[in-house]
C-alpha cells in the first residue's frame, strides 16, 4: 500500500489541490503504459485542478475527490475549519509559510481553534493533521483515508479499465465546484448517463467494518431507484462482498451530479470507515479489497 500513503502525503485541501494534480499527472504518465488499455488524459487550465482520465468507449464515469478537510490560519493564532474536520485538543497539524515548515498542535478553546506555534503563522496558510500511517493485519489507519482510499480506489481500478471515465474532482469537502464542468464536458463528448462516485463512507449501528464496500442507498440525496436496482442485481451476481447504506445526513460529489441539468443516474460506493474526519480514521483491509474488486466488476458490466 505505498502508494496510499504516498497520496495520503500530499498536503492538498479544498483549494489547493494542486499539489495532487501534479502527483496525479506524474503517477499516470509513469504507468499508464503499463495498464490494460492506456487512457488519454485531460486537464489543463479550463479544467483547474481536475484530472479526468478517457478509456475506451465509455459507457460509466467513476469521480474521485482529491482534497481534504484542515484549518486556515486566520489571526492572532486562530484556526479556521476547511470542511469538517475533528477538532480535539493535541491533534498535530503541520504545513508551510514563507519562513518555513510548520509543526504544531491544535488548542480548542471557549468555542474557537487556535495552533500553538511559537511564532506567527502568515494569513491564510493551510495546516493538515501530520501524516501517521499505521498498517496491522486487518487495518490501515491513518489521517485522510476520506477520500486518498477513494483517488487509490481509482487508481487501481484504471490499471484494468478498457471503458470508461475516472475523473480526479476538487472542493468536496468544502461545498463542491468542480463536478458542474466535468458533468458537462462528459456530456458533450460521451453522453455518460452513469456514474460511480468513489468516496470512504462511515461505519454505523448498520454498516460494520471487515463486512464489504458499502453501497449507499441514500445519504442528504437519493439516487433514482431504477438505477439503484440495476446496479444491485449486479452486485449480487458479482459474489464481492457489500453492505447496504440507508442515511439522512451527509453528502458527496453525488448530490452536485443530481443537481445538475443532465439525466445522470450515480451512486456512492466506498469502503466504510471509523473516526471520521480525524487524525486517526480506520478501515478493514477486507473492505478495501471490496471495494476495487466491486469497481472493476460494476465498470466491466454496468
Amino acid at each position: 500500500m505505498e502508494l496510499l500513503k504516498n497520496l495520503i502525503n500530499v498536503h492538498a485541501p479544498s483549494g489547493e489541490e494542486f499539489r495532487m494534480k501534479e502527483f496525479l499527472l506524474n503517477y499516470i504518465f509513469a504507468h499508464k503504459h503499463r495498464w490494460k488499455v492506456m487512457p488519454q488524459v485531460v486537464y489543463g487550465p479550463e479544467f483547474q485542478d481536475v484530472v479526468i482520465m478517457i478509456f475506451g468507449k465509455p459507457r460509466t464515469a467513476i469521480l474521485a475527490h482529491i482534497d481534504t478537510i484542515g484549518f486556515t490560519v486566520r489571526y492572532a493564532n486562530q484556526l479556521v475549519p476547511i470542511g469538517g474536520p475533528e477538532a480535539k485538543w493535541g491533534f498535530e497539524l503541520t504545513g508551510e509559510d514563507s519562513k518555513g515548515p510548520i509543526d504544531c498542535k491544535l488548542v480548542p478553546q471557549e468555542g474557537r481553534l487556535f495552533h500553538d506555534f511559537p511564532r506567527e503563522i502568515d494569513r491564510g496558510t493551510s495546516l493538515v493533521f501530520k501524516s501517521n500511517f499505521r498498517r496491522t493485519e486487518e487495518y490501515v489507519q491513518s489521517p485522510y483515508l476520506d477520500n486518498r482510499l477513494g483517488v487509490y480506489n481509482a487508481l487501481k481500478v484504471a490499471e484494468k479499465l478498457e471503458d470508461g471515465v475516472i475523473a480526479f474532482t476538487t472542493y468536496e469537502e468544502h461545498g463542491g465546484g468542480s463536478v458542474p464542468f466535468v458533468l458537462s464536458y462528459l456530456e458533450g463528448r460521451f453522453q455518460i448517463r452513469n456514474v460511480l462516485v468513489s468516496d470512504i463512507t462511515w461505519v454505523s449501528e448498520g454498516v460494520q467494518p471487515g463486512k464489504g464496500v458499502t453501497i449507499s442507498l441514500r445519504d442528504r440525496n437519493i439516487p433514482r431507484k431504477v438505477f439503484l436496482d440495476k446496479l444491485l442485481h449486479l452486485a449480487a451476481k458479482s459474489g464481492i462482498s457489500y453492505q447496504l447504506e440507508v442515511e439522512g445526513d451527509g453528502s458527496s460529489d453525488g448530490r452536485e451530479i443530481q443537481m445538475s441539468p443532465f439525466p445522470v443516474d450515480w451512486c456512492f460506493i466506498g469502503a466504510p470507515e471509523e473516526l471520521v474526519h480525524s487524525p486517526d480514521e480506520r478501515v478493514n483491509l477486507k473492505d478495501i479489497d471490496a471495494m476495487i474488486d466491486m469497481y472493476n466488476y460494476l465498470m466491466k458490466n454496468l
